[in-house]
Formats: C-alpha cells, sequence, structure tokens
C-alpha cells in the first residue's frame, strides 16, 4: 500500500480542488464554534468584580488581537517558503492571508477602543501596544496595496515577501511591549509561565471563540486562494481543461 504523497498539494493545480472541498467544512465550524464562544461569553461567564459586564468585549478583542499576530507570522512564513523555494502556491497563500490578517487587526483596535473608553476614559492613547497594533494594520495594508500596484504577480510576490519578513520584527514588539515599557494596557490573562487570571468559563469562552476565528481564517484563506490560483492560472492547460469540463 503505497503512502499518499501530501507534497502534491504544494501545487495550485492539486491544492484548488482541495481548497474547494474544505473551505465549507470549516466554514460551518467556524459558525458553531464563534457563536458557542460567545454564548459562553456573554451569558455564562460571570460579571467582572472591577468592570462589570463592559469586560466582556474581551471575548472578541482578546481572540481577534491573538489572531491578527499569528496570522501575520503565518503570511511572513509562506513569504519566506516562496523567497527560498520558489513555490508559486506559498505567495498565493500569503497573499490570501493578508485581509483576513487586516480585518482581524481592524476588529482588534476597534473593540480595543470600545473597552478602553470606559476602562481609561478614552477612546485611543498611544500607548505602546495600542501603537504597534496600528503598524501590524498598516503593515497588512501595505502589503495587500504593494501587490495590487505591480503588475507582474512574481515581482509583487518578492517585493511584498521583504515587506512582510521587514515587518515581522514588530510581532514580538506587539506582544511584549506591556513587559518592555511602561503602558496603560493591562498584562497578559493567559501566558507561558504566567498562568491564568481568569475563571474556568471566561477561558472557556476565549478558547472557543478563537477556535472558531482560527476555522474562519481557513475557510476565507481557503477560499480566497482559490479564486486567486484561478486568475493566475486562468491560462494553464489544466484550468481550461475544468472550464471546459463545467461548460
Amino acid at each position: 500500500m503505497t503512502r499518499p504523497h501530501w507534497f502534491r498539494f504544494a501545487s495550485p493545480h492539486t491544492f484548488a480542488p482541495l481548497a474547494a472541498r474544505l473551505a465549507p467544512a470549516f466554514g460551518v465550524a467556524a459558525l458553531i464554534l464563534i457563536a458557542s464562544g460567545l454564548a459562553i461569553g456573554l451569558a455564562i461567564a460571570p460579571t467582572d468584580a472591577l468592570q462589570g459586564d463592559v469586560y466582556r468585549i474581551m471575548f472578541v478583542h482578546v481572540p481577534a488581537a491573538w489572531m491578527s499576530m499569528f496570522l501575520y507570522v503565518v503570511m511572513a512564513g509562506y513569504c519566506a517558503l516562496g523567497l527560498i523555494f520558489n513555490t508559486r502556491l506559498s505567495a498565493m497563500m500569503a497573499q490570501a492571508l493578508a485581509p483576513c490578517g487586516a480585518v482581524f487587526t481592524l476588529i482588534a483596535l476597534v473593540t480595543g477602543a470600545l473597552w478602553g473608553k470606559p476602562a481609561w476614559g478614552a477612546w485611543w492613547v498611544w500607548d505602546a501596544r495600542l501603537t504597534s497594533e496600528l503598524i501590524l494594520l498598516f503593515l497588512y495594508l501595505g502589503f495587500i496595496a504593494l501587490h495590487a500596484a505591480i503588475d507582474d504577480a512574481r515581482r509583487a510576490d518578492r517585493a511584498c515577501a521583504v515587506l512582510a519578513l521587514v515587518g515581522v520584527v514588530n510581532i514580538p514588539i506587539i506582544y511584549f511591549s506591556v513587559q518592555w515599557w511602561y503602558t496603560l494596557h493591562q498584562g497578559p490573562s493567559l501566558g507561558f509561565g504566567s498562568g491564568v487570571a481568569m475563571t474556568a468559563s471566561m477561558l472557556a469562552g476565549i478558547v472557543v471563540t478563537t477556535f472558531g476565528f482560527w476555522a474562519y481564517a481557513i475557510a476565507s484563506t481557503l477560499m480566497r486562494v482559490r479564486a486567486i490560483i484561478r486568475a493566475r492560472e486562468r491560462a494553464a492547460p489544466w484550468q481550461t481543461r475544468l472550464e471546459e469540463q463545467a461548460a
């Protein structure tokens, strides 16, 4: 019995049908998990003794902030693979991830402002973590704009890869900013070696919502990369055969 050759999915030709099959399943999982996580956070988790119910913004803010950073690292990883091995699919995956990462970064900033107003008395302060998260949004938008500005897709891939890899230095700045500088932003409620500073139901709400956001990111990225493959490979013989079969 021969083992499956997983490397064949590194080709746009073979990955596109796989993405079409997986995206709906991850979309359904995202809907269920996000709804469950928010239900736990909004209805089951107890009221915070200091902040009251306003802290419940955390159940969207924290998972979105995590996703904004993690997706950038994944995007930069695909960019590195594309530069080192000159793989077309890696660059396409990075291009597909950027809009999703930008959305999560924007959600983190907006929910942070909504949380900051009652907590700090201001919608925005030039705090180290807030500022570095805003820079992350500009990095995502710059990646998207740079790719759109260069007509040749392969040149655009290389230019955007350099931008993404330079910008990855911002991720540890975001994460460790509350430890390196004096900031208004609270420290991590959950982190390596710091334990958990929340009840079990609070933790469950955050974790389940995070899994839901992950499922959404996978579903949306798979749909987007499939569209990118179709656009870039429209002149390829395999794409022509698929269109003829569909007709």
